[in-house]
């Protein structure tokens, strides 16, 4: 038996439910199908931030002005047409989740190269806290956050409460009081269950773009995952799925839009692919999600692909599951890095960054530093006791909630190491004694002067962002002098990877020869990233994954419409197809 619909989208992330809300708006019947067993995909468990330009939220933000800082900071090829695309159809998109309901809100958060010509502090775009409840039966679907992002692995965090709590900020302990007696104060969802009915960060993006799509007809498929792309007459018509070994064919009238994330768990793509291929094990994504089924589904019909070689880089590092045996869990150490009072060295024992920049910025210079030396991936992140008492290191977090004695035994040495002085730890982690403390020497100096001659730590708007504002002269800098001393190994993770089937302007899925492959399209991590290896800002993965999914619908509409040629001949988008 087989189902027909309008069309099929392949995935519920951010692109996924972009294009599929923006479809059923404009009356198309639509299906989503989701390999997994919860609704969105790597989306519902990040940050949830969305980088838009220009994006008409009440700043003075301009397309040329984004342009400019683009082209700054590609450091490689990149997509104009693509990116032209995006900068036009930004704003509309945010229009539209206005329209719908949602409340986008821009955060003060700098670009990730603040230091680049047409670089702003207002282009990363959140979603409030949302009451998961008002899902109703689909509320314990939705993907949760990791453990990263709640406190005691229960308490809902947005990021100023998660700020506040995790650097022990003024009225942190208010703040934590808060959130706890939030949780416990909610007595009939207590009754369902241990999650919170609060959503917020990723979550707060894919909730209520799952309550519009429903309430307008949408439909889901949860566990089938695609395993073939259909093809007649030259045309992708539908897709193959299949659950617990059971396969159906299910049929698109107008389009299969491919939303279904990267490869970054499958190793043998990246081995293929990859510059430095590293270990899927320390993708910070949901395990075994993202293996690149439908990215090989494409690629069998012909399809081009680009920007590969690389992933969204994210500093991680491993800790066993303290309630689960033999499982580990890969930990973000995002801003972790950057915090003062602490170094990162390679295995020479060697600075290879400025530790406080962006974390693929972070990622890229892991990888940069391999290719150079073979002694980096993992690098290693140094601190003292004074960092231990204020920040987090990974999945270590600090004494306030986790002292020494609360670390179980055998992590000691083998997860986190430490020693009484700075000699002894480099023992332990088999860099060169003398080397290291020349190196916290130097950093103790920059801490006195407030200048980082070799990286220039602290010397721009995103450094000082997440520094700590009671250190003078540089919020970033502080003297690591304090013991015992800490370490943990840093492995080069990914938030997924930034390649994948080559699209044009319009989200169509290219063939060898740059032609348009009928009726099909793509979004998000499943296709190319239109910056290349660039990653302008936060929510650089997310703003282009829901720009496009909102195109790749409205393209699917405009052939449902029979108004396909008008509006390509029309569309400021589509005239800048490759």
């Amino acid at each position: 038996m087989t189902k027909t619909y309008d069309v099929i989208v392949a995935g519920s992330g951010s692109a996924g439910m972009t294009a599929a809300v923006r479809a059923a708006t404009k009356g198309l019947k639509v299906l989503v199908v989701e390999k997994a067993h919860r609704i969105g995909g790597t989306s519902a468990t990040s940050g949830g931030v969305t980088w838009i330009p220009n994006h008409g939220l009440g700043t003075d933000d301009s397309r040329e002005q984004a342009i400019t800082y683009i082209n700054a900071v590609a450091n490689g090829p990149a997509r104009a047409d693509r990116i032209d695309a995006f900068l036009e159809m930004g704003p509309q998109m945010i229009a539209f989740l206005k329209e719908i309901g949602m409340e986008p809100t821009p955060m003060p958060w700098p670009d990730y190269f603040p230091e680049a010509p047409g670089a702003r502090a207002d282009r990363s775009v959140v979603f409030p806290k949302y009451d998961g409840r008002r899902l109703g039966s689909l509320f314990p679907l939705i993907r949760e956050q990791f453990t990263r992002f709640k406190l005691m692995n229960r308490y809902t965090l947005d990021f100023m409460e998660a700020n506040t709590i995790s650097t022990r900020s003024p009225g942190w302990v208010r703040e934590t009081m808060k959130v706890v007696g939030r949780y416990w104060a909610d007595f009939s969802t207590r009754r369902i269950g241990r999650r919170d009915r609060l959503f917020s960060l990723g979550a707060a993006l894919i909730g209520p773009l799952v309550e519009r799509y429903v309430a307008i007809g949408g439909e889901f498929r949860i566990g089938w995952g695609v395993k073939k792309l259909l093809v007649e007459n030259d045309r992708v018509t539908g897709v193959l799925v299949e659950r617990y070994g059971r396969q159906e064919t299910l049929h698109a009238r107008h389009g299969v839009i491919v939303c279904a994330g990267g490869f970054e768990w499958n190793q043998e793509l990246r081995n293929r692919f990859f510059t430095v291929p590293g270990s899927a094990r320390f993708s910070s994504t949901p395990e075994e999600a993202n293996r690149g089924e439908v990215l090989e589904a494409g690629m069998a019909l012909g399809a081009a692909t680009e920007f590969t070689e690389t992933g969204w880089w994210v500093p991680t590092m491993s800790l066993p599951l303290p309630t689960v045996s033999n499982f580990e869990e890969i930990h973000q150490a995002v801003f972790d890095v950057g915090r003062p009072h602490s170094v990162c060295v390679n295995r020479n024992g060697d600075r290879f960054v400025d530790e406080a920049c962006g974390y693929d910025r972070f990622g890229d210079a892991m990888m940069q530093d391999q290719l150079r030396t073979g002694a980096n991936t993992p690098c290693w992140h140094v601190f003292d006791a004074t960092y231990r008492y204020k920040f987090t290191a990974g999945g270590i977090m600090p004494t306030a909630l986790m002292p020494d004695r609360k670390i179980p035994e055998a992590w000691w040495d083998q997860y986190i190491f430490r020693a009484p002085t700075i000699r002894e730890l480099a023992d332990k982690i088999d860099i060169d004694p003398a080397k290291l403390e020349a190196v916290v020497a130097s950093m103790n100096d920059y801490a006195r002067t407030g200048v980082d001659p070799e990286f220039g730590r602290g010397g721009n708007a995103y450094d000082v962002n997440f520094g700590d504002p009671a250190l003078k002269p540089n919020p970033c800098l502080g003297r690591i002098d304090k013991a015992p001393f800490y370490a943990v190994p840093i492995s080069l993770g990914d938030l997924g990877t930034k390649g994948g089937l080559k699209c044009d302007a319009n989200a169509r899925v290219l063939d060898q020869s740059d032609q348009p492959i009928p009726g099909l399209y793509a979004a998000g991590n499943a296709s190319g990233s239109p910056f290349g290896n660039a990653y302008p800002g936060a929510g650089g993965t997310i703003g282009p994954a829901m720009v496009f999914g909102f195109i790749a619908a409205d393209m699917v509409a405009a052939e449902a419409s029979g108004a396909l040629g008008q509006f390509t001949h029309n569309s400021q988008v589509t005239s800048r197809t490759a």
